[in-house]
This record gives C-alpha cells, structure tokens and sequence, in this order.
C-alpha cells in the first residue's frame, strides 16, 4: 500500500514541559497534526526541559543527524548526597557532610573539559544485552557496564552558594553525555557526593531555546491552521554546509545514487569530503558529499536524500 503523502514536513523546535519523556512528546505531536512520520533529535530525561527539534514528514531521514550534534544545557546541582539515579527525583544512597569551597568547585568545573570515558548509569535507556537499563535498575538489578567515549566542550560554573553547597552549570558537550552522570562526578572529584537539581537544554546543533515552542504554542497554531509558520524547513539542519544547485542531467544521476562531475553541480566545492546543501530548481533535495572519483577529478556523490 502506497504510504500517504505527508502534509507537513520540516522542524519543529519544542520547549519540551517537564515530565515528558521525548517520546511523550512525539505522540502528542502525533495527535495534534495527524502525522505519523514523527521524530525527534536527541532523547531529554522527563525531568528536562528545553530544546527538542522534533522531524515532521520527509525530514525524519535527518532526525539521526540532529541527534549526532553537540548540544548545550544549563544544570542545577547540589553537593552533599547521592541517590539511585544520580539526579534530586531519587533515592537518596549516601551523605556527607564535607563542604566545598567555591575555588574547589570552579577548579573541579575547569577541569571537566575534554574527551574522556563516561560510564552510563544504570538509570538510563543503554541496552546491555538487549535490555534497558533502566528496566533492570527498577528491579534492583544492577549489571556490569562499558565506559563510552564522550566530549565535554565547554564546562562553566554560573554560580555557586557556599552555604547552600548547590550551583548552576552550563555544559557543552557530544552525543550520548549524561549530565547527571558528569555532576556525579564532580562531586567524587571533590572528595563529596553530588547530584543534578534540574535541566535544560538549550540549544541542539544550530537550533536555540529562542526558536522553541510550547505544546500549547503548537496546538493554537494547529487550531488556526498556521503549523507552517512555526516549522523550520529541513535544510536548516544543515545551514553550515555550503549550498549547491545541479541541473536536469545531474538530479537524473543522483536519483540513481550515480556521482555527479563538477559541469552539473553549482558553486560546487573543490575539497574533498566536505559535505553540500543539494538543491534542484529551487528545492532542498539532499545532502552530498565531494570525494574524489577512482580516475582522478572531484565530483559530488549522493549522501542522503530528504525528498
């Protein structure tokens, strides 16, 4: 059976509500524009907040690619305790009462750069041998896991209280980072424990807190008939590649996943690997790639398409 044409297909930034798991989120979009081809880029825990692009239609092929790029998030924190989850909605597992001074805790912060091993928690959606972990630590059931590699970007400390013992972060980091997992951490390097108080998340690759809206903000304009004047279009994603454009005989050769020699492509690039906004008459129609061809030149081969 022939799939339905989708009516939408672009970027949605949502200011996801606290709460919601992302998935929450792509279901409720589901049901207020009556779209099935709904995805997100890049998982928030239900207690975060913040940037969520979310992908209507054609442009789901680039949810893998937003959920790849870095991103950026403002966390609460508390030195002193530990729990289950390593953030404030746990179970408390352990206490101390040693205080931090804020020279330590902007010197631990400083040093929190770089790329290094993270080790997952265990409340989290990794699969190990299949299952979630999150599944296994309701059970109680804590498994041996494998430390990943991630980046820490920027590491910044916007505030701190003696007293209080708690502060803000904000973190720049890679794919696949736990915040709670890098407060955690902190915490240890201070001889002490540690866990995050709140998230958000704001900014996801190129796309801002700014460009975000609320479900409530979606439903109005759904209401009104006005959803294209909140979505993003797809290339958007890509603003930082260079654009180029092919002709007639060019779209023919990439349709059929063929190279395309430099006399039908626009503005083509003249490096090797960098990667090109396609666009044919006018529209966005994939992404391709420079790479040089077996006997020599450059040409531009197909890298994924969104149309």
């Amino acid at each position: 059976m022939k799939r339905r044409e989708s009516r939408y297909n672009g970027v949605l930034i949502v200011n996801k509500p606290q709460d919601f798991t992302s998935f929450d989120v792509v279901a409720k979009l589901r049901g207020i524009l009556h779209e099935r081809r709904i995805g997100h880029g890049g998982t928030l825990d239900p207690m975060a907040t913040g940037v969520l692009p979310v992908f209507v239609g054609g442009a789901t092929k680039a949810a893998d690619m937003a959920a790849a790029q870095a991103k950026e998030y403002v966390a609460g924190f508390a030195l002193g305790h530990a729990t289950d989850t390593q953030d404030s909605t746990g179970t408390e597992t352990a206490h101390s009462d040693k205080r931090a001074a804020l020279s330590d805790v902007q010197a631990a912060v400083d040093a929190m750069c770089g790329e290094q091993m993270q080790l997952p928690p265990m409340y989290s959606a990794v699969k190990v041998d299949g299952k979630r972990l999150y599944d296994l630590a309701r059970k109680g059931v804590e498994v041996e896991r494998t430390p990943r590699p991630i980046t820490v970007h920027e590491a910044e400390l916007l505030s701190f209280d003696e007293q209080a013992q708690a502060g803000r972060l904000r973190f720049v980091c890679s794919k696949g980072t736990y915040v709670r997992t890098l407060i955690h951490d902190l915490g240890e390097g201070l001889g002490t424990y540690a866990v995050m108080t709140a998230l958000q998340r704001t900014m996801s690759g190129r796309y801002t807190l700014e460009q975000s809206h609320t479900l409530e903000e979606i439903q109005r304009a759904a209401d009104a008939d006005e959803i294209e004047g909140l979505m993003l279009p797809t290339d958007s994603l890509f603003a930082a590649y260079p654009a180029v454009s092919i002709d007639d005989y060019g779209y023919e050769r990439a349709q059929n996943g063929a190279f395309i020699t430099p006399q039908h492509v626009t503005d083509m690039p003249m490096q090797a690997g960098t990667l090109c906004r396609v666009y044919y008459q006018g529209e966005f129609w994939m992404l391709g790639r420079v790479d040089r061809l077996d006997r020599g030149g450059l040409a531009l081969f197909y890298e994924k398409r969104f149309r």
